[in-house]
């Protein structure tokens, strides 16, 4: 995927030299991740705590396949070119990437950010790559859970008045 997709967007390499000078400027950076296959008020609230935490936000999106291996035939609802936009379009995020694994471990131990966000559904023991960020003397928080906000919850809510 070409980064003139969305001006946001950063290939996996191009992030990590970005990363680097990053690091040299004492640019403090926080990463979190997910599927935002139906961005919701959740959402928005733990990127925006998230963009709190750090001097830049980089937000790590799930392709198609590892969300349809995640969570099933018929997701994502949204294409990955479509949630890309969706999520760039909020201020609070500063970049983009995608990974293609089920896992974000991987891409959490290349970036190494000095702060790892989830969202309040999680708790720290279960934050993929926490030990390693924490390892390298980041800091793993999680934020304020909004209730009634997931994905799932609106799928269901929308089965019920269809």
């Amino acid at each position: 995927m070409s980064p003139a997709i969305h001006p946001k967007l950063l290939k996996t390499d191009d992030l990590l030299r970005q990363r680097a000078i990053w690091r040299q400027q004492g640019r403090k950076v926080a990463f979190t991740n997910g599927c935002f296959d139906l961005l919701h008020a959740g959402h928005v609230h733990s990127l925006e705590a998230a963009r709190d935490l750090a001097d830049i936000l980089v937000v790590g999106l799930n392709d198609d396949a590892s969300i349809r291996q995640l969570k099933g035939t018929g997701r994502p609802l949204q294409t990955l070119q479509d949630r890309i936009t969706v999520v760039g379009a909020l201020s609070c995020v500063c970049w983009l990437t995608v990974f293609c694994d089920t896992s974000v471990a991987a891409l959490v131990h290349q970036v190494l950010p000095d702060v790892l966000v989830k969202g309040g559904d999680y708790d720290v023991a279960d934050v993929v790559g926490a030990d390693a960020v924490q390892a390298a003397g980041g800091r793993v928080v999680i934020t304020e859970h909004v209730q009634h906000t997931s994905t799932t919850d609106l799928l269901a809510r929308l089965r019920d008045v269809s």
